[in-house]
């Protein structure tokens, strides 16, 4: 079997990107594959970062659907221990400790309902960091793509939208980090 047959595509085009900068007499071939290797490194940083605020999002979401079901029960306690007074009432017996515990059930669910606005407070901003990474990383795989382009087309023009692309790719990835 031939050599050329057992080469993948992906490893016959970087041949041919390796011959092409080897061979070219023209230096911004070169610097355009540096800018696709920084680009490459911003969007994987992106991505990380991308990924752990989607994930601590959906971490906050959840331990703020938690409270609510909590809020709830207690809601649920505190309704029967209302219904347990209004009966004690009417059969004229003593409703005991039932006040404190009602008290004490709507206090309750009024630190729960803190704790749970509080996590999808955290939840919200989690998630607008990871749309910021997103956009972030999309930027800097439009701009990798275009100076593919212009490297396998030898049109320089083309990494014009590399550099645009790229840059707006370093504000969201620069915006991402600054937000708190």
């Amino acid at each position: 079997m031939a050599e050329d047959d057992q080469d993948s595509p992906i490893e016959k085009l970087s041949e041919e990107f390796r011959e092409a900068a080897e061979h070219a007499n023209e230096g911004w071939l070169k610097y355009s594959a540096l800018l696709s290797v920084l680009f490459a490194v911003m969007a994987a940083l992106a991505g990380l970062e991308s990924a752990h605020n989607a994930n601590d999002a959906m971490i906050e979401q959840i331990q703020a659907s938690d409270q609510w079901n909590y809020y709830q029960a207690k809601g649920i306690k505190a309704m029967l221990t209302e219904t347990e007074q209004r009966i004690l009432k009417q059969l004229d017996k003593p409703i005991g400790d039932s006040e404190q515990r009602l008290q004490k059930y709507q206090a309750e669910q009024q630190e729960i309902k803190n704790e749970s606005v509080r996590l999808s407070g955290f939840s919200t901003h989690h998630l607008e960091r990871h749309e910021i990474f997103a956009r972030a990383v999309t930027l800097f795989q439009v701009s990798i793509a275009s100076v593919g382009i212009a490297v396998l087309t030898r049109r320089r023009y083309f990494v014009l939208p590399s550099l645009v692309l790229g840059a707006a790719g370093i504000f969201f990835l620069l915006q991402g980090f600054l937000i708190s």
